[in-house]
């Protein structure tokens, strides 16, 4: 098949099984329509279905095929008809003799054939173009523009295919979903040579399938880095929240060579909420994944190293150097670390709650869901900012949202501005003292059992979709043995690691720990992973920031 041209060029396809006849109609459509359109050429009608399918998957559109009737194993009906089936928008023409017009006749009901032409066409001046001019006229007006994203195929209540539209919307990659119920999606399966038993079905932009991908595997094949160019760094940051991308920000424009790990995607937390209105700078608020994107954008301009979906598993202590272990077994080291894992939502404790995660549960994925559950009742779980900032953004086009909460009310850990807003939210409604018994769905979210916690009293309400924002478990259990966590896991850091604050058992520097080092010199810890933080943004940021400024006064003493 030929080279693939810019992706402006749209695609006319011929196929002919006379090889000289099949140079000839290319040569003809190459002269006259070359410069605004690719042609491409097959001699028979399997090699044109590969190259159409090849086409779908790399979201080229094909505007024209043209067959010839008369095709040994597989006609040109039988042809254009399978190729329907991969693109429907394009325009069918039959290449027939004299004799077989009776037969292009019949196909113009079978398979709603655009046009029939009799070889030969010379001139092709009068009896070609003409023709394909129109039809090309035609299919323009249709608009078919070429789609030059991700492609996800899965099924709407699969818990993995919502584990993946939420990273990519998270990494902020461009991405279309398709339903494995829609036509749309069917055709990519069946360019995919998938026949929908395994899902979700990743198409790149380059037309590289991808079936049932993981994290690490996605994050390469659409352009995220996965792993470091170098063996030694001056900084490793690990966590990609705010106080991880502050850090990476300050690390890399002061000079140090930073590398930034992240698990899954930057943001963190924050990442995912709605709207973020206490920030400072930002008096009519922003959204979390703008504020992280544009904070993600500015290390990298400043030349940070950013891998995404490399899960880190140990921190060994090698002499001068802090060495980082992947999950993987790979390692990559630096003179200094700093922890910025931040924290995850807790899971909820209650019966079919598991089974349903990803099928109408949902923990901290709000952005991304909210589309799907458009006038619809959803119920958010949890009285904190994460939880109220959900509330909001859902009500935009929810018919209702129910925030369950398990205090007496929002005041003791939600902010101000948020318990007014959603006070003047018409179809927000709030139930205190209430927590979820149970959740019920075969194959995804059905009802739900709630229950009030002072009268006992049970009840079961009708739910598809329930959103959890419960407590934060820090994301530490990987560093148990090598730094000093307090019972919670949050890692204890400066003077609070002592409780008169002394330096810490087998402290070795004559110093005592920076404020935010920990019980390895030379590692630090930023943000909501640390023991008694204020767990919000700005405070992370400023953490992360403050970090670098002891990482660089460790580096000059070292």
């Amino acid at each position: 098949m030929a080279q693939p041209a810019a992706p402006a060029r749209t695609v006319i396809l011929t196929v002919d099984d006379d090889p000289g006849v099949s140079r000839a109609v290319a040569r003809d459509l190459r002269r006259r329509y070359g410069e605004s359109h690719r042609v491409v050429r097959a001699e028979d009608g399997e090699t044109a279905l590969d190259a159409l399918r090849e086409l779908k998957l790399r979201g080229d559109q094909v505007a024209v095929i043209l067959a010839d009737y008369r095709m040994p194993r597989m006609n040109g009906i039988e042809f254009l008809e399978r190729a329907m089936d991969i693109h429907p928008a394009a325009r069918r023409v039959l290449l027939t003799a004299y004799a077989d017009t009776n037969a292009a006749i019949d196909a113009i009901n079978v398979i709603d054939l655009d046009h029939y032409l009799l070889k030969p066409w010379d001139p092709p001046e009068e009896k070609l173009y003409p023709v394909l001019d129109d039809l090309l006229a035609a299919w323009r007006a249709s608009d078919h523009r070429p789609v030059p994203v991700t492609k996800v195929v899965g099924h709407r209540w699969s818990a993995r295919s919502s584990e993946v539209r939420e990273f990519l919307a998270r990494n902020q990659v461009p991405y279309r979903w398709y339903s494995v119920d829609e036509p749309e999606g069917g055709r990519l399966l069946e360019a995919a040579g998938q026949d929908g038993r395994r899902l979700p079905l990743v198409v790149t932009p380059e037309g590289t399938p991808l079936v049932e991908p993981g994290d690490a595997e996605l994050a390469g094949q659409v352009g995220l880095a996965t792993t470091p160019t170098e063996e030694f760094y001056d900084l490793v940051v690990i966590g990609g929240g705010p106080a991880g991308l502050g850090a990476a920000v300050y690390g890399a424009s002061e000079g140090l060579r930073t590398l930034l790990v992240e698990r899954q995607a930057t943001g963190g937390q924050a990442g995912q909420s709605s709207r973020i209105e206490n920030y400072l700078g930002f008096p009519d608020g922003v959204s979390g994944a703008q504020l992280t994107g544009r904070a993600r954008r500015q290390a990298a301009r400043f030349g940070a190293e950013i891998l995404t979906a490399r899960e880190v598993a140990g921190l060994e202590v090698n002499g001068a150097a802090r060495t980082v272990r992947f999950s993987d077994g790979s390692a990559v080291a630096a003179h200094s670390v700093i922890l910025a894992t931040g924290v995850s939502y807790r899971q909820l404790d209650a019966p079919g709650l598991a089974e349903l995660t990803g099928c109408g549960v949902f923990y901290g994925s709000a952005l991304t869901q909210a589309p799907s559950c458009a006038n619809q009742d959803v119920y958010v779980v949890g009285g904190a900012n994460s939880a109220g900032q959900a509330a909001m953004y859902l009500a935009r086009n929810c018919r209702s949202v129910t925030l369950l909460v398990r205090g007496e009310s929002l005041t003791a850990s939600m902010s101000h501005y948020l318990i007014q807003q959603i006070e003047a939210t018409p179809n927000i409604s709030v139930r205190t003292r209430t927590v979820v018994e149970a959740a019920h769905g075969s194959d995804r979210l059905d009802k739900l059992s709630l229950r009030h916690v002072d009268s006992g009293e049970d009840e079961l309400v009708d739910a598809q979709w329930l959103f959890v924002f419960i407590g934060a478990a820090p994301l530490t259990g990987w560093l148990d043995g090598t730094v000093l966590r307090d019972p919670h896991g949050f890692i204890l850091a400066g003077p609070d690691m002592t409780s008169d604050g002394s330096p810490p058992p087998g402290w070795e520097p004559v110093r005592p720990p920076y404020h935010l080092e920990t019980s390895v010199p030379g590692v630090f810890v930023a943000g909501d992973a640390r023991a008694a933080s204020a767990k919000r943004v700005a405070s992370a940021v400023g953490e992360g920031a403050m970090a670098v400024m002891l990482v660089h006064r460790y580096l000059e003493q070292s």
